[in-house]
């Protein structure tokens, strides 16, 4: 699986973006797809996630209610909507896809080169 992610970009704080991230392969539909981001100097954590049929989603409590993860499965993308943006989301944001349900980095076997989003106060 090959990923692609785009739509990062610079924006004002309370504004919104979307991501998306498109994958290629025949088997998009199963696997989960997960959203991470890496702010400089810090490790990279973990965003949003969906399941391979996108009945279940999972938000780290610092995007919930801001934040929504969805994926098309005809299109092989996944989208995460960010609204009311805020300066400490600041960071570069990465795709990646796995067969497993999981929201922890290391078991992620496929990622995405990142994009990059600043928000600016």
């Amino acid at each position: 699986v090959q990923l692609q992610a785009s739509g990062g970009g610079l924006v004002q704080a309370g504004g919104s973006l979307r991501l998306s991230c498109a994958a290629s392969g025949r088997t998009f539909s199963s696997y989960t797809m997960g959203w991470f981001r890496q702010a400089p100097g810090k490790e990279r954590e973990f965003v949003a996630a969906i399941k391979w049929g996108g009945s279940s989603t999972y938000y780290a409590d610092s995007v919930k209610g801001r934040f929504t993860i969805s994926r098309d499965n005809t299109k092989n993308t996944v989208y995460l909507q960010m609204n009311s943006l805020k300066p400490e989301d600041t960071a570069v944001y990465y795709c990646a896809a796995d067969r497993q349900w999981t929201i922890l980095s290391y078991e992620y076997d496929y990622w995405g080169q990142g994009t990059q989003v600043t928000v600016s106060s």
